[in-house]
């Protein structure tokens, strides 16, 4: 027969079969069964037993509760989910500890700091297809940030770049829809169901109008779009059954149709080295390393965003142009500026807080000083010799410093308060009278008690009476029998000795509750003042999120601001055109490689135009080159249109709606895909879906197969892409098929450019410069050289 602690793990654990159950047993958090043994594994612990009943034994892993976070993220990261059973007496039986699940962890909906990255977002995302379309909702608990997308999808590669463009912790699927699990598993990411039944169409719009307080879906413009209303409750649905206090802070759903952004699919993402190089999948080496240079945890998640989906609009990018450009000119208000970001907490994260009611007193303090310190940068830059323009002057108007809330907060809490609730010392003196007593009375009882045995003395005139206090009585106020008949008449006796009599008053019996139930009363009453103060600051949540944002954009400006004036950056023109011209460019994060080495990187210019200079061929050595100046060019129309300037001396970019690669060798072995197929499903995809607005870099395709196939793949693709009309596309075109320099005198939007060499008798030197005409020649024997092959090999 098992006890009934046993009984009640099975019945938890019953209702929540797919999730670890972390069940709350004193100092610890326990887990059976065969959830003992994933733990035991995943979290590196010892794994022991416990006996449940006569002769019975089952699995045991346990962790400390207060430091359960660790081993939570080595679960979450294993793809588990963990429901956190948490304890209280039952009102009937004290004796009988009740244990209740307060909340499933899941890898999209945490909240805690330690499990958070502070410089990316923690998107849940929602996907629901049907009818050639997709419908991706994705939504970050901790920041507030709710979005749904609707876009064309009759292939489940663009599904697939959409999720990896998002980049959520974890995806959320209709039981039935079988495209939508097969297309996020193929993502590589945690997938999770819900009923189809409570997001079918009425139901999906109920959930929303019901969440929003609202009648209609209109003012979010999605009333028509049945896959975007079903996308965004699938989160709903979700954060309900995980996270319900979640909820309350998605107060707004923003529809994004997918117009007006520059599309990036993931071998885009990926070859580019936006957000993490290809080596070690780290920032360094990447284009982020390069323009991280923000102050605040807002800045860098908003950097993350843009990177990942630049704009495509010349009027927005203008604005953005001339608030970076505004901090560019401003070298002293820009360093003030960046040191007040420095200091600045991450009040985005706060904010979010409140609404989860998940703050705790050191979280408000740090939003305190989050708007005394949005003060004094509201102040630094309206009192400025110039007036802000662009993004920059937008942000400044929404910028808030709440000073209600801030003054409330600097009134009510303490200097240094405790991290929660559970220990005194929360409220500063003087916020209130009855907790003041209370905390004199608990601290200073001393002074208390030795202050009323001073007037009582004076009172009656007893210079011996003295307080006294023992375990079994309490306090007494001591008189010699010789004078009890001195002692007025509201002493109540107490107890009788030889040689005295003890009494008590009303006054010391009520003192006495007080010293004996001041810390008890404390601390109700400072939770009882907590829940009164957050519900205040509560009321401003949406205030502190706006001007969360405006100081997360000022960051970002005066970044990117900081980067152009350390790298010697350059305001891009961004126009409609359909050219590209960029004046003496450079590999933005090569460029920084080689200045900590001490040394110069060769610039380059690049003209490129839909109807004149539309195809450059580019030859020359391997290693020479080539792949680097291909991917600057891409990299700086990425960060024109993210509105960031760009290494270079000037630079003319055209509007560009989708950047395809193909650049190195990639296998994809576990799906039976040979680096050739891989890159042949690459090049047929950037033939099938680039258009006019295209900037398509192709690097040595046709090479991972036979010459000949090779050589008439690589040529025939060029082709195509001069001579279709769908096409029309800008493109750069790197090869070691040094024979398709002839391309260039039947097709007339094809120009040869090569990497120049200067050659010594049997040594040659790469110049790194892109200058017009083809190469000739290869040099791979020279590479091999200087890769070491041995002399013999080179000789034969």
């Amino acid at each position: 027969m098992s006890t009934p602690m046993r009984r009640q793990y099975l019945g938890l654990k019953k209702q929540h079969p797919d999730a670890i159950l972390f069940f709350r047993l004193g100092d610890f958090y326990e887990t059976f069964d065969e959830d003992a043994k994933v733990v035991a594994r995943v979290c590196d612990i010892t794994l022991t037993s416990r006996p449940v009943g006569k002769d019975v034994r089952v699995p045991l892993a346990g962790v400390p509760y207060h430091s359960a976070d660790g081993y939570i993220a080595k679960l979450l990261r294993a793809g588990y989910r963990i429901a956190i059973a948490e304890q209280s007496a039952d009102p009937a039986d004290p004796s009988l500890m009740q244990r209740e699940v307060v909340r499933i962890v899941t890898a999209g909906t945490v909240t805690e700091e330690s499990l958070l990255s502070a410089e990316a977002n923690n998107y849940l995302a929602a996907l629901a297809r049907g009818d050639g379309l997709a419908s991706l909702a994705y939504a970050d608990i901790s920041t507030g940030e709710f979005v749904v997308e609707e876009f064309s999808a009759g292939d489940d590669r663009v599904v697939q770049d959409a999720l990896l463009r998002v980049g959520p912790a974890e995806c959320i699927v209709s039981d039935g829809d079988d495209a939508s699990q097969a297309a996020v598993r193929a993502a590589g990411l945690p997938v999770a169901t819900i009923e189809s039944w409570r997001v079918s169409p009425g139901r999906a719009a109920e959930l929303l109008t019901q969440h929003f307080g609202v009648h209609t879906l209109a003012p979010f413009g999605i009333e028509e779009r049945q896959l975007a209303i079903r996308a965004a409750a699938l989160c709903l649905a979700y954060l309900e059954d995980t996270q319900p206090s979640a909820l309350t802070v998605l107060e707004s759903l923003r529809f994004d149709g997918g117009t007006g952004y520059l599309l990036l699919d993931a071998v885009a993402q990926r070859t580019l080295e936006l957000t993490q190089s290809t080596r070690g999948g780290g920032v360094q080496g990447s284009l982020i390393e390069v323009l991280a240079q923000t102050q605040t945890a807002m800045g860098s998640r908003l950097l993350r965003q843009r990177l990942v989906k630049p704009l495509a609009v010349v009027e927005e990018l203008d604005r953005r142009l001339d608030g970076v450009e505004f901090f560019f000119r401003e070298d002293v208000l820009r360093a003030r500026a960046r040191e007040i970001l420095r200091r600045m907490p991450d009040l985005e994260r706060l904010a979010t807080r409140l609404g989860q009611d998940s703050a705790n007193p050191r979280h408000l303090l740090a939003l305190a000083e989050g708007c005394r310190l949005t003060g004094e940068l509201q102040e630094l830059l309206s009192d400025g010799d110039s007036p802000l323009s662009g993004e920059a002057a937008q942000a400044l108007a929404t910028l808030d410093p709440c000073d209600d809330i801030r003054k409330l907060l600097d009134a009510a809490l303490a200097e240094e308060p405790p991290a929660n609730l559970n220990s005194p010392g929360v409220f500063r003196l003087g916020y209130d009278p009855e907790l003041d007593r209370l905390v004199h009375t608990s601290t200073n009882a001393h002074q208390v008690l030795a202050d009323l045995e001073t007037r009582e003395r004076a009172r009656t005139r007893i210079k011996t009476l003295r307080v006294g206090h023992n375990n079994v009585f309490g306090y007494y106020l001591e008189v010699s029998r010789a004078r009890s008949e001195e002692v007025p008449e509201d002493y109540i006796r107490k107890q009788t000795l030889v040689n005295a009599e003890r009494y008590f008053t009303e006054e010391l019996k009520a003192l006495e509750a007080d010293i004996y139930g001041a810390q008890e009363r404390r601390l109700g009453l400072e939770k009882q003042l907590w829940s009164e103060l957050l519900a205040k600051v509560s009321s401003a949540s949406g205030r502190l999120l706006a001007s969360a944002r405006a100081v997360a954009v000022l960051d970002l400006l005066s970044a990117l601001a900081e980067v152009a004036r350390n790298q010697d950056y350059c305001r891009p023109l961004v126009t409609d055109s359909d050219a590209i011209e960029i004046r003496a460019g450079r590999h933005p994060v090569v460029e920084l490689y080689l200045q900590r080495q001490g040394r110069t990187y060769v610039p380059n210019d690049v003209r490129l135009s839909n109807n004149e200079e539309a195809v450059l061929v580019v030859t020359g050595p391997n290693m020479a080159g080539k792949s680097t100046y291909l991917r600057q060019v891409a990299l700086m129309v990425v960060m024109a249109q993210i509105g960031s300037f760009v290494p270079a001396e000037s630079a003319h970019i055209g509007l560009v709606d989708r950047i395809f690669t193909r650049i190195g060798a990639q296998d994809e072995l576990a799906a039976g895909e040979s680096t050739f197929m891989v890159e042949m499903i690459e090049a047929a995809n950037i033939l099938r879906q680039a258009g006019p607005r295209s900037l398509v870099i192709l690097d040595e395709v046709g090479r991972g197969t036979s010459t000949y196939d090779g050589m008439a793949i690589a040529r025939a693709v060029v082709e195509h892409i001069h001579n279709a009309p769908s096409l029309g596309c800008k493109t750069l075109f790197a090869t070691h098929y040094h024979e398709l320099t002839d391309l260039e005198q039947y097709l007339p939007r094809v120009r040869n450019y090569s990497v120049a060499v200067a050659e010594e008798e049997t040594d040659v030197v790469f110049l790194h410069k892109i200058v017009p005409g083809g190469a000739d020649r290869s040099y791979g024997i020279h590479v091999a050289q200087l890769a070491g092959i041995p002399r013999p090999v080179l000789a034969r």
